[in-house]
């Protein structure tokens, strides 16, 4: 029997938040098939740790909402070779609070990472892929980027315009050859997740009896079935799949 054929074989991307979570699942997924990556994010231990595993590829510690770092891993891209994949998993939940309770600094906070970092990862990824004759982007939104969240609203907030900044570079570079498309996870055992709980303190047990009894799944979803969406969606198999929002949770809007 021979082997399964490795789906990104030669090809160069970039991804941010790859030290923890689904862009660290991501990262490893994509290396296991042949891609030569850079790896993005602030914590240079743990993203190490990712790049260790990542044969080919390299580490670019950095803060997803500072342009020059930013800077810095496009032109560790440009010595792998033309790039053309995309994830943007680098994300921040912010405060779990109702709007009025949100602080100025911390509104602003959840839109640099969340809003401001997908946009400068893309500012420098998309002129290169145009350059290569086309690419593939998958973004890291969020199910409550699809509908109201009275739990983390500020968080909600930034994914829907994740959501909608995808969908604007998929009308706005497909004759360029490129897909962007975003994917929309509920309730996934990641740290974030955990962090959700945390912050919620005694309120906790209640809210994730909530999520779960929300879901017609009655469980929270696994990162690896998150990244194979993000496979499927940057692979050539989705090559008419462009400016899809593709919700990963378990039924629960359906």
């Amino acid at each position: 029997m021979q082997d399964k054929p490795l789906r990104f074989t030669g090809r160069v991307g970039l991804v941010t938040g790859a030290a923890s979570g689904l862009g660290r699942d991501a990262a490893l997924a994509l290396a296991a098939e042949g891609a030569r990556l850079v790896l993005f994010d602030r914590d240079a231990a743990r993203l190490a740790e990712t790049a260790a595993r990542c044969e080919g590829s390299q580490a670019v510690a950095g803060d997803v909402t500072r342009a020059a770092d930013m800077d810095r891993a496009a032109a560790a891209l440009d010595a792998l070779g033309p790039a053309t994949l995309l994830v943007t998993a680098a994300g921040t939940l912010g405060p779990t609070r109702p709007l009025p309770e949100v602080t100025e600094a911390e509104f602003d906070q959840v839109f640099d990472v969340n809003v401001k970092g997908t946009w400068l990862a893309l500012k420098a990824l998309l002129p290169r892929m145009a350059a290569a004759g086309g690419g593939a982007v998958v973004t890291i939104a969020s199910g409550s980027g699809i509908v109201g969240n009275a739990v983390f609203p500020t968080y909600s907030a930034s994914k829907g315009a994740v959501v909608l900044m995808t969908r604007s570079v998929a009308v706005g570079h497909a004759m360029q050859g490129i897909r962007a498309n975003t994917v929309c996870p509920g309730q996934i055992e990641t740290p974030m997740l955990r962090g959700v709980f945390e912050q919620l303190g005694d309120r906790a047990a209640g809210v994730e009896a909530m999520f779960r009894a929300k879901n017609p799944s009655a469980r929270f979803g696994e990162v690896q079935e998150v990244t194979a969406a993000v496979l499927f969606l940057l692979s050539d198999a989705a090559s008419y799949i462009n400016g899809v929002a593709l919700p990963i949770d378990g039924g629960r809007l359906a």
